[in-house]
């Protein structure tokens, strides 16, 4: 961990590339990956179970009050990046292309959005609401957005839905009913659950890809295939940040404001993508459609991490320039 931080290297990226590394070296086949499918899914359900349990509905109502904050966010994350997918994936063929349109339909992330709002000293409150009402969002339109721009896509089908809503909504929906009784005792739990969370990623990833290389799906993806998914996946990053500050100045939003559209606006939720990933695609396409998620996710981390610090060192020199001007 020490190592980790001072190369600044976020742990969670390199246990992900580990877990990649291990499924490459040691892929579980046969009964051995029908097991942890299995088991898989029955994590992912408790997942989405605490999802509900955690997110307090309470607080995303009255967010909903900021609600030129809110379709801001929601115009970016739902119809700013599902417009640069279409476009993104003329460049690639199948799957990697349908990945690219299934990236830019998930909803944003929870955790790194505000996170990185809060360390920008951007509108936490604001991002909280709006990244928690993307989530609520994304758990029914992210699959029929999905249906709608990829069902004619090897891979996909559209009795997945009442998968979704059997595997996902309904734990989510049932995680909000019981909020009532055990929402403070799960919130109080974030640190333990976040642990589960990662876990559960990581399982997902070992047998995705596990399922990729016994089925050969890699030999098929070739060096330079690669190398232009990740200049896509930068592209639409970069086009991704341009649109959501752009989109602020033209709505005339204060820097705080401003700044939690960037976060919010730019993520794309991993710890969401991957579980419904491994309902809405099948077996063996699932480890390469879910490739362009991996390289953004990393890729979002690495570059919003350097821009909040950025304007978090503004805000510094900012202060300090107003009480200099105070004191003189």
């Amino acid at each position: 961990m020490r190592v980790l931080a001072r190369l600044h290297i976020d742990p969670y990226i390199a246990a992900i590339l580990c877990t990649v590394g291990i499924a490459a070296m040691f892929p579980a086949g046969g009964e051995a990956n029908r097991i942890l499918h299995h088991a898989g899914t029955v994590a992912i359900t408790l997942l989405f179970f605490f999802y509900g349990a955690r997110l307090s509905t309470a607080e995303a109502l009255r967010g909903l009050r900021h609600w030129r904050l809110h379709t801001a966010i929601s115009s970016v994350t739902f119809v700013v990046f599902p417009m640069l997918g279409i476009g993104c994936s003329l460049f690639l063929d199948d799957p990697l292309s349908t990945g690219v349109v299934f990236l830019c339909v998930l909803p944003s992330t929870v955790q790194s959005s505000i996170t990185l709002t809060s360390i920008a000293g951007g509108n936490e409150a604001g991002a909280i609401c709006s990244a928690s009402l993307s989530n609520l969002v994304g758990v029914v339109l992210t699959p029929l957005m999905a249906a709608a721009l990829i069902s004619v896509k090897g891979g996909f089908s559209l009795g997945s839905i009442g998968d979704i809503t059997v595997r996902l909504l309904l734990p989510f929906l049932l995680g909000q009913i019981a909020q009532r009784w055990i929402g403070d005792q799960v919130r109080a739990r974030r640190k333990t659950l976040s642990l589960y969370d990662r876990g559960v990623i990581l399982l997902v990833v070992y047998t995705a890809f596990s399922q990729g290389v016994v089925s050969g799906v890699w030999d098929e993806t070739a060096t330079p295939e690669l190398g232009l998914l990740a200049l896509v996946t930068a592209g639409l990053l970069a086009v991704a940040l341009g649109a959501a500050g752009l989109l602020s100045r033209l709505v005339r939003f204060d820097d705080a404001d401003r700044i939690a559209v960037l976060f919010c606006g730019s993520q794309k939720s991993l710890a969401s993508g991957l579980p419904m990933a491994t309902v809405l695609f099948t077996e063996a396409s699932v480890s390469t459609a879910v490739l362009p998620l991996m390289l953004y996710h990393q890729l979002q981390l690495l570059v919003c991490s350097w821009l909040a610090q950025r304007y978090a060192k503004r805000q510094v020199r900012d202060r300090a320039h107003e009480a200099a001007e105070v004191s003189a």
